[in-house]
């Protein structure tokens, strides 16, 4: 999802909002058809909470690159405290399952 929130932020600055949207729309689309089978497949083993906390671990693991080198912004030092908050809930959503 983050090309499709963020990409047209570089790539399409210079088009009108909803030609930007429609290309969004076309990427999101194609990443829910990877996205909703795997939520199906995984709710088999986790439960609805653990598969938002990985999907967030996901997402910011994968903004920081895509804003450090594709959209030419200063990486922050907010990066490693959002990374260190994401794993405090990766531990309490999966405690049990660690702990036990």
């Amino acid at each position: 999802m983050t090309f499709a929130w963020y990409g047209h932020l570089r790539f399409l600055h210079n088009q009108v909002w909803i030609v930007a949207v429609f290309i969004s729309w076309g990427f999101a689309l194609f990443e829910y058809l990877l996205q909703v089978p795997a939520n199906r497949i995984g709710f088999q083993v986790a439960s609805a909470g653990q598969l938002k906390i990985l999907q967030e671990v996901i997402s910011l693991s994968v903004f920081i690159p895509f804003s450090v080198y594709i959209l030419k912004e200063s990486f922050k030092t907010d990066y490693i405290w959002a990374g260190l908050c994401l794993l405090g809930a990766v531990f309490f959503m999966f405690k049990d399952k660690i702990i036990s």
